[in-house]
């Protein structure tokens, strides 16, 4: 009787080499998920630095009379991103004429699509006293 053995796989082999390829395949579609999260936070990180670094440009041109707590969008070249600013006193006890002329400013750009993303900066503004014509 001639050697009846073929040269086939078994059907443990079989499972074996799916079940390394299931967790190969896992392990690349989870790198690649985290890398497109990855890639939407970088580009709300660098807009929303932009954005706010802009906003803080045009709050610093105000008079401190027109300061106040508002917000808004930015447009339609930036759909979905936001602004809150909020513009507080600031207080010391000594010297105390100090904070008759200072004031802090919070802006937060955030986006619509993602709450969870939020670029937070503040200002400190110093607004020093008007001379008087005599």
């Amino acid at each position: 009787m001639p050697n009846d053995k073929s040269s086939g796989f078994t059907l443990l082999e079989v499972m074996v080499a799916i079940a390394i390829i299931a967790i190969a395949l896992t392990a690349v579609l989870g790198s690649q998920s985290q890398s497109l999260s990855l890639a939407s936070e970088a580009k709300f990180s660098t807009t929303a630095a932009f954005l706010a670094q802009s906003k803080m440009a045009e709050i610093e041109t105000e008079k401190v009379e027109d300061l106040a707590s508002d917000s808004g969008d930015f447009g339609e070249d930036f759909l979905g991103y936001r602004w809150d600013q909020s513009v507080n006193d600031v207080t010391f006890d000594e010297p105390e004429d100090v904070s008759d002329h200072l004031k802090q400013i919070d802006l937060t750009v955030s986006w619509e699509e993602r709450d969870q993303y939020e670029y937070r900066l503040r200002l400190y503004r110093f607004f020093p006293k008007t001379q008087q014509p005599q």
